[in-house]
């Protein structure tokens, strides 16, 4: 039996259409189908232009073209502006906005011949209040947030490819609890114009992918860079493992999956080493919270005094509570938070990754807690790339990430540790 379209990763997608074996019509129309028959159990997507897609895959199919991303079927989360199609960042306020103009990320996804098939799921302005998705593994469960849908949509092979963005783990963490991959670059890399924010010091613009390479494929398109894929051979990596301050709150299967595979790591010839960080991990966790609330308070400002019961609980009390933050404990905070980027960047010279865990561990049941954010709220505050690699299953059958992290704007070197680990604990299909 043919493997069906819609299951293809996005290189082998793009080497079949630029090879003339199968048109993006018809890869649009197979994620199309998967969409209509998966999308009841799922609710991973807000909307979806099925005639834009369309008449945008025949386009291509029309004409000759040499984008990397020419005739793949992507997701944007919601909170990504998308010219001609809803824009409610996650919120009731917002299901009627149609913004004039893409995201700078929607346009290079665009301009590299990706096509947009929808929107997908954010929790309200990518904050706490979870949407309808549920998780493709076992729907009792919750995808994680706040990009659940982009998440969800990628790991039930909806589509190939979709971006999400991260101001505590929104990347990371529902990569973990979906199982495929979610990258979140060093920050600024990538552009946050035409993106909502919830906090301007940490939001980072990420993706989601069932396949490292094609991780490495969708950053080059989002940079606008050429593509170097990864070499299938790469030098043993110098690794660091990170338990983190927060070690004990993991569950015992991410614990016990993180510690087999450092040892397998060693086993395998990568030079390990434990990494302890600098600073007060809880007291940087306290500091990420007082930042966190003091700019998006100023976000939300306008939201809470025109549309104040259009905002949820969460969304009101981090208003009220990021609005009584002195100035001088905003400053405090950081400074905190800068101290710990400096010794972390000087740290990690000569370590190509850490290896910490994803997240707590399984996903939680139900669809209204999202997970908590200490595995991955400090590796976002340092600014530095993160990558979820879906390395095991938990005592229920669900997901369990591992989590590499690199040294601020060492992102090409992370991915190339990244293969190596990948080869070594026999991920790799």
């Amino acid at each position: 039996m043919s493997q069906p379209l819609h299951s293809l990763t996005a290189v082998e997608a793009a080497m079949r259409i630029a090879g003339g074996t199968i048109t993006a019509e018809t890869l649009v129309r197979s994620c199309l189908e998967r969409i209509e028959a998966r999308e009841p159990d799922v609710g991973a997507w807000t909307f979806i232009d099925r005639d834009g897609a369309i008449a945008a895959a025949r386009a291509i199919d029309r004409q000759p073209g040499s984008g990397l991303l020419r005739g793949i079927p992507i997701g944007v989360k919601d909170v990504v502006e998308t010219a001609g199609m809803p824009t409610g960042y996650g919120s009731l306020i917002y299901h009627t906005h149609r913004p004039m103009a893409d995201a700078v990320c929607v346009t290079q996804s665009r301009a590299a011949g990706a096509i947009v098939l929808g929107k997908t799921v954010s929790t309200e302005f990518a904050f706490r209040r979870a949407g309808k998705t549920s998780n493709p593994h076992d729907r009792r469960y919750s995808p994680g947030g706040s990009s659940s849908g982009s998440a969800a949509a990628v790991a039930d092979t909806m589509v190939p490819l979709a971006i999400g963005t991260q101001t505590g783990g929104s990347v990371i963490r529902p990569a973990s609890y979906c199982g495929v991959y979610g990258l979140k670059p060093s920050f600024n890399l990538l552009s946050l114009s035409g993106v909502r924010h919830l906090a301007e010091s940490f939001d980072t613009l990420g993706c989601m992918a069932r396949t490292l390479d094609d991780v490495v494929l969708y950053r080059a398109a989002l940079l606008g860079i050429a593509h170097r894929p990864l070499p299938r051979d790469v030098a043993a990596p110098r690794l660091g493992f990170c338990r983190t301050p927060f070690w004990e709150e993991a569950q015992p299967a991410m614990r016990a999956m993180v510690e087999e595979s450092v040892a397998r790591l060693a086993a395998a010839g990568a030079t390990v080493s434990d990494f302890a960080i600098a600073d007060d991990g809880r007291a940087v966790l306290d500091a990420c919270w007082v930042i966190n609330k003091f700019e998006g308070a100023r976000l939300f400002a306008y939201d809470a005094m025109h549309h104040p019961d259009g905002i949820s609980s969460a969304a009101r009390q981090l208003v009220e509570e990021g609005s009584a933050i002195p100035l001088d404990a905003y400053f405090a905070a950081v400074r905190t938070v800068d101290r710990m980027r400096m010794r972390l960047d000087a740290d990690l010279v000569d370590i190509d990754a850490l290896v910490t865990p994803s997240a707590p561990g399984e996903p939680p049941l139900g669809l209204t807690d999202t997970g908590p954010i200490p595995f991955n709220v400090l590796w976002t505050a340092a600014h530095t790339p993160a990558l979820s690699v879906p390395a095991g299953k938990g005592p229920n059958g669900l997901p369990l990430g591992l989590q590499l992290v690199g040294r601020r704007f060492d992102d090409d070197r992370l991915l190339h540790a990244a293969r190596w680990v990948e080869r070594a604990l026999g991920l790799v299909r």
